[in-house]
């Protein structure tokens, strides 16, 4: 065989990389790096659910479904100071600088509220409003990683994969969440939440330095500095594709809220009528939500993960990754137009464990992709503003909504027959970005 034939002879995959090929189209020599991303995932969304668990507990054993809906306002006020702060700093250190130095930061924070806790002190919004401002900053900036680390055409392969972590994690984390609640509460949840970010640390920087050859050719070394430019809102104010992007997460997270805001009132009340509105039965009543929601979280993740494992390729390779935007909202608008019908738990339950699984496996996916096409600092900066600022400021519009249905008395196909309008903003936004995802991509491969 001469040598140019051997050239163009396709390498042929390894068995670790035929097996990955079940949930993703993994090419030879990028099996090493998507397992460690994919692991990166996964622990994330774990210790993230262990945190979650114990954030029900403190925040509605003290306070109520109002109060957890109420405290998500102060987020978007407190991103609106952090948001700008991250950027900068991310302007002056490398990738992995910023990695290690944002997740040490967070850990610190955990072990503090581990100690407050463990003091006795009532800890539930603060500990609210910091646990939605960790849970978008880090999970966005684990996803910054990797699509820095990859070309839009890997990113778009092999992200159903890493989303299949997340999935995992989810589940996994969500039951193990479960188990611990019940026999050591929530204080051993923070402790090990905080490991496992310590943990991810190691594992990015290990992942920087076995990212395949092919991907090395389309990226910026680790040790470059993401540079000075403009902060992540001007960046989105100035670019129509970031703009509907976070118009996406604005809409979504609205709809998303809103019914997570009418489950956690079940869930109070179903407490109340069980054990009694008695400070004497905070303890059961706690107990009581934190059984709940991790067996809704479990669900959720379970379903979540076997739509991620055999679903989300398959649609991006089939349909393509801007198809796939309107899948969510159809689901969703079909899910209140049901609860319009028939509102009751047990009605609530199964829109938002369909919803939320939808979410966190198609939707997540697919809005991580979104941003493969865009440039560096927007990976980094404007992908921050979006995924913690904007979806925070739907919460904050999601309070204003729970202030004024409940002092109207409003009941559930209310809040039901409002999240289907906002709905159809989310298709029409969906549409845009289908329009402009394209033109995008292409602009992008252009500049290579």
């Amino acid at each position: 065989m001469s040598d140019a034939a051997a050239i163009d002879q396709p390498i042929a995959k390894r068995p670790i990389e035929r097996f990955l090929s079940l949930f993703a189209d993994v090419h030879p020599g990028e099996a090493a790096s998507v397992l460690l991303l994919t692991l990166i995932m996964f622990l994330i969304l774990a210790a993230y659910y262990m945190l979650k668990t114990a954030r029900e507990v403190f925040i509605l054993s003290e306070g109520g479904a109002e109060i957890k809906s109420y405290a998500s306002a102060g987020q978007a006020l407190l991103l609106l100071l952090i948001v700008p702060a991250y950027g900068a700093f991310a302007s002056r250190v490398n990738r992995i600088q910023l990695i290690t130095w944002i997740s040490v930061f967070f850990a610190s924070n955990i072990l503090l509220f581990a100690a407050a806790e463990a003091a006795g002190a009532r800890v539930g919004i603060p500990y609210f409003l910091w646990l939605g401002i960790f849970n978008v900053m880090a999970i966005a900036q684990f996803w910054a990683f990797a699509n820095d680390l990859y070309t839009p055409d890997q990113g778009k392969r092999l992200f159903p994969l890493i989303g299949v972590g997340s999935s995992l994690g989810a589940w996994l984390g969500s039951v193990r969440a479960g188990m611990l609640v019940d026999t050591v509460g929530p204080l051993r949840l923070l402790i090990t939440g905080a490991v496992i970010l310590l943990v991810c640390v190691a594992l990015a920087r290990i992942a920087d330095r076995v990212t395949s050859g092919s991907a090395r050719e389309r990226r910026t070394d680790a040790t470059e500095a993401l540079g000075e430019g403009p902060s992540g809102f001007r960046m989105i104010a100035s670019d129509r594709y970031l703009m509907l992007l976070a118009a996406l997460a604005v809409l979504l997270n609205v709809v998303n809220t809103t019914g997570e805001y009418l489950f956690g009132r079940y869930v109070v009340d179903n407490a109340i009528r069980l054990y009694g509105a008695g400070p004497a039965a905070e303890a059961a009543r706690g107990q009581y939500i934190g059984d709940t929601y991790s067996r809704f979280y479990s669900d959720v993740n379970l379903l979540g993960l076997l739509l991620q494992m055999f679903v989300v390729a398959r649609l991006f390779k089939f349909i393509g990754v801007g198809r796939t935007l309107f899948i969510h909202p159809l689901i969703a608008t079909v899910g209140y137009l049901l609860m319009l019908r028939a509102p009751s738990f047990e009605a609530i339950g199964f829109v938002k464990t369909v919803d939320n699984a939808v979410d966190y496996s198609v939707g997540n996916t697919t809005k991580q992709a979104l941003w493969l096409p865009t440039s560096r600092q927007a990976k980094y900066k404007a992908k921050q503003a979006v995924d913690s600022f904007c979806v925070r400021a739907g919460d904050v519009m999601t309070a204003g909504i729970v202030f004024v249905f409940t002092r109207a008395a409003l009941a559930v196909p209310a809040f039901a027959a409002f999240n289907l309008a906002l709905t159809a903003g989310w298709l029409a936004v969906a549409a845009a970005l289908n329009a402009r995802l394209r033109a995008q991509a292409a602009s992008a491969r252009d500049a290579l």
